[in-house]
């Protein structure tokens, strides 16, 4: 297996985590804040994908990633996380996953463009200098998110996955 294959094969695996994570979640789960002014699982999902759109485009020359409605970017802002808090914010649980999968798929597709010279490119980022490094913070992010639904989780009597 070579870094290519490894990357795409995380990428996969973390979207079949958080699959997994959120099966049973309905659309009122999905806006359960496990504590007063944290994030609910609508908005980790939606700022889920807007990240990983912006991420990809950054270090992947030619990433065609799908093209986000602006309403659904202005719902990532730090200052919506704290505010949102109706159905009506947001896409329905199917509508986010099925978005993030299409994303998903887009940066697999993207990511496998590459070559493995290509991931030794450099991009200026101190936390991740190279393009192989900060395309694994896509599997990083999506599972620190996964830690937080864990905790929602926990809130809402689900049972215990991982």
């Amino acid at each position: 297996m070579n870094a290519i294959e490894l990357l795409v094969q995380t990428l996969q695996a973390t979207q079949q985590y958080l699959s997994d994570t959120l099966v049973d979640f309905t659309d009122a789960d999905m806006l359960v804040r496990p504590v007063p002014g944290a994030n609910h699982a609508a908005w980790q999902l939606t700022h889920l994908i807007a990240s990983e759109v912006q991420m990809v485009k950054m270090v992947v020359p030619n990433a065609v990633m799908p093209a986000l409605d602006a309403d659904l970017l202005r719902k990532t802002e730090k200052a919506a996380a704290a505010t949102l808090n109706s159905p009506a914010d947001f896409p329905s649980k199917a509508e986010l996953l099925a978005l993030f999968a299409q994303v998903r798929q887009a940066a697999i597709a993207s990511v496998k463009t590459l070559s493995e010279s290509d991931l030794d490119k450099l991009t200026g980022f101190a936390h991740s200098p190279n393009v192989g490094q900060f395309l694994a913070l896509l599997n990083g992010h999506t599972v620190m998110h996964l830690g937080q639904f864990q905790v929602i989780r926990r809130k809402l009597g689900k049972p215990i996955l991982f």
